[in-house]
Formats: C-alpha cells, structure tokens, sequence
C-alpha cells in the first residue's frame, strides 16, 4: 500500500472515530453515571492518538493523549461529568476536527494545542487535585505487579470489565511478556509488529508500558501486553515469534478468581472460568483440563470466531469516483439498451427479441445494485447537529432538544453531498427565530427546553426531510406586511394565496422578517438559497406554522438524480420527457370541457379547478399541419398540492433515461432540467415540472 494510500484510509478511520467521538460525548452529557460510554468514547481517543502517532501527526497525538487523562480519570469515578468538563472535551475534539481536515486537505495536521492541553490539565490539576495526584503516581510506576495474576490492582474497573466480558464470551484474557533482543535498533517497530500479529486473532486490552510510552521507546527490552483472544497459547507464542529481533515470550492466563477473592489462596483457573460460564449450575460441572477449555468447545469458539472474520470481511472501502465512473458507464449501456429495443422492434425478430428482453431484465437487476451501492444514510449528513445544536442552545442562552428519527433513511451520495448546508440553515433558523428564551416559553405556558425534530422518511419514489420546532411560529401579519413594502406581492395576489403560499414567500430573495441580522441565522436572509439549491436537485421546500405553536419545513428530495423514470411526450416533431415522480395521472379530454377563467384555460378535475399548460407555446415549437381534433392529450403533473395539465400531441410511453446535463453554456434554459439521448439517437429534453406549475 502507498503512502498516499495509508493517508487515506487514516483520514477515513479519522473522521469515523471523530464521529463516533461527537456521538458518545453527547450520550455522556445525557447520562454521565454510565461509564461504559465513557469506555467507548477513551477506547475511540486511543485508536486516534495511535494513528496520528504512527502517520506523524505530533500534534493531534499530544492532545489526544491530554483527552486520555481526563477521560480515565471519568472513568474510575474520580472526575465529574460537569457541563465544563463536557465544554473543555468537545473544544479538544473540535481541534482534533480541524486537524483532520487540514490534512484531509493536504496539509500537515499542524496546530497550536496548547490552549486545549492547558485546559485539560487543568481539569486533572484543579477540579481533583488529589485524584490528579494519584493519577500521575500510577502512571510513573510503569514495572507490572510481581503477583501478576492479581487483576484487581493491575488492572482498572474498565479492563476488569472487559475481562471478565471476553471470558464469558468464551474468550481467553492472556498476560504475555516479550522481551527483545539488546541490540534491537527500532524497538518501536518490533512493537508495532507485535501489536498487529495479535490483533489478528484478538484484541489487546492494556500494555506496560502504555502504548505512548512503546511508541517513543521508553522502555528497556521487555513490555507486558494483556490479550483476550480465541487462540490458544502457543499459536500466540508462535505467531510473536516470527517477528524478527525476539529473544523469548512467556505467556500466561489471566486468573480472574481474585477479582471475588482478594487477599485469599488463587483457586485453578479452571475452577473461576467455568464458574463465569456455567453461571448456576457451576457446582455440579466437572473441572476442565489443565485450565484450558474442553477440546469441543474450543473447535466452537474457534468456527465462531472465523464466522465474526467472515462478516467483517464482507465489508469493503470504495472510492466514490470509482462508483461515479461506473454509473458513467452504465448509463451508456442505458442508452444503448434503448436502442437494442429500438431495433429489435422494427426488425421484429422473434429471437433478437427475447434476446433484449433477457438483456433488458439483466440490466435492470445491474441498475438497481449500482443505485444501491450509491445510496447512503443521511445519518451520513444528521450525525454532525447535535453538536451543533448544543453549541448554538448555549451561544443562545436557550435550551433546546434535538431528536431524529429516520436517519437510516438512505438517499444518493449525489444528493448527500448538497444538502448538508441547507439543512444546517434551516435548523439554525429554528434554534435562533423559532425556539424562544426558556423565560418567554414558560410566560407562553410551555416547558423552558424548546424542540426541534429532525425526521427523514420514505415516500414513493422521494425521500422527505422535515426540520419542526415548538417555538414562536411565524407571524402571518408580518410577513404580509413586509411582502407588500417590498413589492413581493400584489393585494390583489394576497387576496388568492392560502396560508402555506403566504409562509412560502419567505423564500423569496432577500426577504426578512427579522428585526435584526445576526450571524446565526435570519429568517429569509438565505432562504432562497436554499430553495433553489433543493430544487436544482430536483426536490421541493414548503413551510407551514401555527403562530405561537411552532413551524414545519418540510423538503422533498427525488432518491437519485442519475437515472430516472420518466413518460415520453410528443410536441409536433418534438419528443419531451416527463419525470414520472411528478406525474399524477394522463387523461384525454373534450375540447368542450374547456373553460377559461382568468385569461387561463381550465379544466375540472375530479372536483379541482385545473390550469392547462400548453407546450407548444412554452417553448415555441412550430406546429403541425392543423388537423381536426376533438380532444387534448393531458400529463397532469403536481407540485405539493398544485396541480396543472401539460397538453401534448401524443402520448409515446414509460421509459428508463439518463439524466444529462445541458452544460454550462445552457445553465438558465426555463422549464428544462437536462436532456438524454433515446433508443433512436434523438435527443430528448427532460421537462421542469415545478417550473412549469409555477
């Protein structure tokens, strides 16, 4: 693997245990008397701290160590979890971020830490001074205890824990000393190895010295690590013994009896595993041989433990540009199956045809594992609102709860990677404008902390977003007002809008209704952006509020952008192509159901009064010879709950397209969203049904 490859995979793993760093620290601020987040959150610290040393990243390495201190002071209870503990933590981790970005960006992870280290010392230094002390007493005495088999003055709470788990799993906790040779150059290599032929048949629960310590090689020729692991004993000494520079390894089994039964005589270790195993029924089972577990029950671990490597292994990284370059590719078969179709109809050869047809299925199974393999979770773009949340609740002086449902919900990476600013905005506007201070809400008869909800879910073929708050809502009378001063609308117009088109003109460009503009948010200041970003990927923003109550932004996004169903339409010698996602129905009607109202033909359908949109004229295509026609062919296309008829010649059918941009030199053509080539080789343009409604 190249250098630049192991940068990668460590930007990855980074971002991933930064992530899952943000998400443990909130849990913990919810429920500081569970330690074993503060487990997972000091196990996600660690693993940073030993990539960022190993790839030379100095500064993120010292900090994490820093967070390491004070999270293990967390854990074996001698720090309280304090909203200023939690503060100190989440500034080191917002380093970290920084940090990782500026590498992810090509530069060298350097950073000023000693700010955040200061604080952090200070939080062992000061809070608990004499637990601090303590702290630093058992970090300078690195030799391992001469009774080795004692786990309650070796090991912490945490690692007892995890021993005592890994046994009842049926895993074996090894203490095994390595010496190496004195003439060994770099001894931190030859850790370095030994740590990774271990962790391929286990896990490694502690060493001593400490791992920072191995790293810069503070330590003579021997280190002690404690493993749990499925192996036996010998196939560890063997797999140790292969690295190279290894005078001798001397291994034994961790005895967990003295975990109930300090002080007194050490029971077999036979005795104290079958005990953790057997739970009640321990005094009726037979001893096992030597300590070891009957030869059964090892071949079972054993096959167990090679169908958890299995799984493991079925997951791999792929480079999204090797994805886009594949949907690249099927997209030309796409519109070559088209084609193959094509021909095979006009020639109307019996096997030719049930060739394609075979063709045709196999392509629509590869279509549907490619967009598969392109969908994300938006948990990928939720997962980073907590945080800021938190932060904007206390820059605010308001308290405020988010709570997601649906970040399963999978969408295209596409469509992932733009919609994370929008919603950032959006959910800024309801903490700054929305949510009220916690002295006003209880004035208002609500509780002091305000809710947002953040829910994503399936309908069709969209995935919708709705950001709702329990704050103020949004004053109807207001946004009128201003609306009317700054000639976004007419009286005349108000007089037609209902509720939700009036809370709609807050999308209009450089609309406000905020007494002042402040750098979290204003409410209309950016909202266009907004809609025009969803919309650009085909999608819908709407608005709707009960003042006093709160307010609801829902967004409605198409599941991929790359290639969709649409319905063929024909306009004179012009072929169209309709998004079915917007499609409610096709219908013929009579000429003589047509009436205008307005300087607007209409229709009524099925009880609703419905605008007719003649393409012809949208787009100016010269018409055929007239012939005498009684009847308009009708694509009734909806935009939230409007409805119009896009009247066409002809009606050609469903088709699967590619979605083809116009290029940039055609970035502001009204009504078209992009083009694709059909079967024939014609061009067809992919009509703008929000355009057009609108």
């Amino acid at each position: 693997m190249s250098q630049s490859e192991y940068l990668e995979v460590f930007i990855d793993e980074s971002q991933e245990h930064l992530q899952t760093l943000n998400d443990n620290l909130m849990q913990l601020e919810k429920e500081p008397e569970d330690i074993s987040i503060v487990g997972e959150v000091f196990r996600s610290a660690h693993t940073l701290k030993g990539m960022g040393a190993t790839m030379g990243f100095e500064d993120l390495a010292h900090l994490t160590h820093s967070m390491e201190n004070v999270l293990d002071l967390i854990r074996n209870e001698k720090l309280e979890v304090t909203s200023h503990v939690m503060d100190v933590i989440f500034e080191s981790v917002d380093d970290l971020e920084e940090m990782i970005l500026d590498i992810s960006k090509g530069g060298d992870g350097k950073r000023d830490v000693g700010e955040p280290v200061k604080k952090l010392e200070a939080l062992q230094n000061g809070e608990e001074p004499a637990s601090a002390k303590e702290t630093a007493a058992s970090v300078e005495e690195k030799p391992a205890p001469k009774d080795s088999n004692n786990i309650s003055e070796e090991y912490d709470e945490y690692e007892r824990t995890v021993l005592i788990q890994s046994l009842e799993q049926g895993y074996r906790p090894y203490k095994i000393e390595i010496t190496l040779d004195e003439k060994t150059m770099l001894k931190a290599a030859r850790v370095y190895m030994v740590f990774e032929v271990l962790e391929q048949v286990g896990d490694i629960i502690k060493s001593t010295p400490a791992a920072d310590d191995l790293e810069d090689e503070n330590f003579e020729t021997s280190f002690i690590v404690t493993v749990i692991s499925s192996a036996d004993a010998n196939e560890l000494e063997q797999r140790i013994m292969k690295v190279s520079e290894i005078t001798t390894v001397s291994i034994e089994q961790v005895n967990l009896n003295q975990e109930q039964e300090t002080g007194t005589e050490k029971e077999p270790a036979q005795e104290s595993e079958s005990a953790n195993k057997a739970g009640d029924n321990s005094a009726d089972s037979e001893p096992q041989n030597n300590g070891k577990p009957a030869k059964q029950n090892d071949n079972e671990k054993k096959e167990a433990a090679g169908k958890k490597g299995s799984e493991l292994n079925k997951t791999i990284r792929v480079n999204i540009d090797r994805l886009d370059v594949l949907m690249n590719l099927f997209e030309e078969l796409v519109i070559d199956r088209g084609r193959l179709e094509q021909i095979s109809n006009d020639l109307n050869n019996s096997e030719l045809n049930e060739t394609v047809e075979r063709m045709s299925r196999i392509s629509g199974d590869l279509q549907e594992i490619i967009l598969n393999m392109r969908m994300m979770p938006v948990d990928q773009v939720f997962n980073r609102f907590p945080r800021m949340v938190r932060s904007l609740s206390k820059e605010l002086g308001k308290q405020v709860s988010l709570e997601i449902t649906g970040a399963e919900t999978e969408l295209d990476r596409t469509i992932i990677d733009e919609i994370g600013d929008p919603l950032v905005h959006l959910l800024r506007n309801s903490i700054d404008h929305g949510i009220e201070e916690p002295e006003e809400r209880e004035a208002a008869g609500k509780p002091a902390q305000g809710t947002v909800l953040l829910r994503a879910y399936h309908s069709g073929n969209h995935v919708f977003i709705e950001i709702e708050d329990d704050g103020a809502g949004i004053n109807k009378d207001k946004i009128i007002q201003k609306s009317l001063k700054n000639g976004v609308v007419t009286e005349e117009d108000l007089e037609k809008m209902s509720d939700q088109q009036i809370y709609g003109l807050l999308f209009s460009s450089g609309f406000s209704t905020a007494e002042e503009i402040t750098d979290i948010s204003g409410r209309g200041v950016g909202l266009d952006v907004v809609r025009s970003t969803f919309e650009s990927l085909g999608g819908t923003v709407t608005v709707d509020s009960e003042f006093g109550q709160g307010s609801l932004f829902s967004v409605q996004l198409p599941l991929t952008l790359s290639i969709i169903d649409v319905m063929l339409v024909e306009v004179a010698d012009e072929k169209y192509a309709v998004p079915l996602s917007a499609i409610v129905e096709t219908a013929i009607v009579n000429k003589q159901e047509v009436y205008s109202a307005h300087n607007q033909k209409v229709i009524d359908f099925r009880g609703k009064v419905v605008p007719l949109v003649f393409l012809n004229d949208i787009f100016n295509v010269p018409s055929k010879e007239e012939k005498e026609d009684d009847f308009y062919s009708l694509v009734l296309v909806s935009k939230g709950d409007k409805i119009a008829g896009l009247v066409v010649d002809s009606l050609i059918g469903q088709h699967d397209v590619v979605l083809k941009s116009l290029g940039n030199y055609l970035s502001n053509v009204f009504a078209i969203s992009g083009a694709t080539i059909l079967g024939d080789g014609q061009v067809a343009l992919i009509l703008d049904s929000n355009e057009l409604i609108k």
